[in-house]
């Protein structure tokens, strides 16, 4: 394998949806940094069996709602 051409591979802090942290092996960001999830394995359909609904906070569905609010979508 050649040297120096692989990305660092540390702990980082994963926030999930409930608040709940976990502390997982990654190549994203730098040591010690928390990446905040929109979506995981608590809150998504396909792993809930369809029990949750995705809240959409500002995203695309939101900005299409906004966009033809008045054509009757």
């Amino acid at each position: 394998m050649k040297k120096e051409i692989h990305p660092d591979y540390h702990l980082i802090d994963v926030k999930m949806t409930d608040g709940t942290v976990v502390q997982m092996k990654s190549t994203w960001g730098a040591e010690g940094d928390q990446l905040t999830l929109d979506i995981d394995p608590t809150s998504h359909p396909a792993w809930t069996g369809g029990s949750t609904r995705l809240m959409d906070q500002g995203g695309r569905v939101s900005k299409f709602k906004n966009k033809y609010a008045g054509l009757g979508f």
